[in-house]
């Protein structure tokens, strides 16, 4: 039998570190949709150095990894190394398609400093 901590680890595992608005659930299937080649396909979010504040965030189609965690948000397969988790936990994603910003933005609770392109941050 488990402890209530146990059912909290276990979901917490469960649920992905990072959510998305409803905007961007929308664009993310529109992708997802048109991909050539879906049988492998996963949401890789996370983060990889560069950028003008020292990180930038990476939203891409890609293939699992060893050691990758893996969640499903909205019957699309999500897949984050366990490494990134850290400086992405709590962050939302949202989809823009304004006449100044048209693409993904981040709104991410971990980040110290935030580039004026809103896709570098540091931590």
């Amino acid at each position: 039998m488990q402890n209530l901590s146990d059912n909290n680890t276990l979901e917490a595992v469960s649920t992905a570190p990072v959510k998305f608005t409803p905007t961007a659930l929308e664009e993310l299937h529109r992708i997802y949709d048109n991909l050539e080649v879906k049988e492998d396909a996963v949401l890789r979010v996370g983060v990889k150095g560069g950028g003008c504040s020292g990180l930038s965030y990476l939203l891409a189609f890609d293939k699992k990894e060893e050691g990758d965690n893996e969640y499903e948000v909205e019957g699309i397969p999500v897949v984050m190394n366990k490494a990134h988790v850290m400086y992405v936990l709590g962050m939302h994603v949202d989809w823009e398609q304004g006449l100044n910003n048209r693409g993904f933005s981040f709104n991410n609770p971990n980040a110290s400093e935030i580039c004026g392109c809103g896709q570098s941050f540091s931590a």
